[in-house]
């Protein structure tokens, strides 16, 4: 999330796609947060984490504009710089591979080729950002797209020819975003709301009977994911939690981060059950491991 104040969308899926080589032992304690990276190598931006195949990746490594490579040891390298002062905020991978990357600033949906060739796969000037989003096993992308000085929002579905369809109109501040694993239910967080809500997906990707999942009284809210457990992980910003909800919306427990600008989180490593969050706050990265 873009924030203005001082594998996949679906878990399951990122879960085959994670890491061949376990980031933490398998018999580490779960719940309990670990430094994957050291502080201040990301900028205040950092967001967006996703693998591909043995490979995680996050926006603004160094600085914006950039996405960086982490690896298990921790160390960071440069894998491409974004062009036209392009700024990412998400990353997802289609079933090929190809990168898809949220560019804020520049109004775009932008694609990545195993060979680095960048293009626009989506414009649209009606976009405020996009901001998160989220992809089906068949490619269809949904953006969480917030204007923060209004404090509004709306949804937009890419679909495969590149074409944006406006799914959600007159909403809060639209931010963390995802699919159910069995794709049959959008969940979009409205962070200065502090509400959650739950939308129907028909097979077009048409979004229906919105109802409200679940709200907060403080803190905000970011990044969401689904984990390998079918139970919703939600990024409490400026808490510093993971907070964790069952489908039916009763908060199961909250997993404390050491810093408190979690901004987003991939889960992955052969079993999935590992979780890389990203900090705004320090500029880096933590991980732990769920039961």
């Amino acid at each position: 999330m873009r924030h203005l104040f001082p594998l996949l969308g679906i878990v399951l899926l990122a879960a085959c796609q994670s890491s061949s080589t376990y980031y933490l032992a398998q018999d580490t304690p779960p719940y309990q947060s670990h430094d994957l990276t050291a502080e201040n190598l990301f900028s205040q931006n950092i967001e967006g984490p996703s693998f591909r195949h043995d490979t995680l990746f996050v926006v603004n490594y160094q600085h914006d504009g950039t996405i960086g490579m982490v690896f298990p040891d921790g160390h960071c390298e440069l894998y491409v710089n974004l062009p036209d002062s392009s700024v990412g905020n998400s990353i997802k991978f289609d079933q090929d591979g190809n990168m898809y990357v949220a560019d804020y600033t520049r109004h775009n949906i932008l694609k990545i080729d195993h060979n680095k060739h960048i293009s626009i796969y989506c414009h649209n000037d009606q976009f405020s950002q996009p901001n998160d989003i989220c992809m089906t096993k068949e490619g269809i992308i949904f953006a969480s797209d917030p204007n923060w000085q209004n404090n509004t929002g709306r949804i937009w579905r890419i679909d495969r020819d590149g074409k944006a369809v406006l799914v959600g109109d007159s909403l809060g501040t639209t931010n963390g975003i995802t699919i159910s694993p069995d794709e049959k239910h959008l969940y979009m967080g409205e962070s200065a709301q502090r509400k959650i809500w739950r939308y129907d997906v028909d097979d077009a990707g048409n979004l229906s009977h919105k109802t409200l999942f679940t709200s907060f009284t403080d803190f905000g809210m970011d990044g969401m994911h689904f984990g390998p457990d079918g139970n919703l992980y939600i990024c409490r910003y400026g808490k510093g939690v993971i907070a964790v909800f069952s489908t039916d919306g009763k908060m199961l427990r909250e997993i404390p981060l050491k810093g408190k600008g979690c901004s987003n989180f991939v889960f992955g490593d052969p079993d999935g059950k590992t979780a890389f969050v990203t900090l705004q706050d320090r500029k880096c990265m933590e991980m732990f491991r769920i039961d």
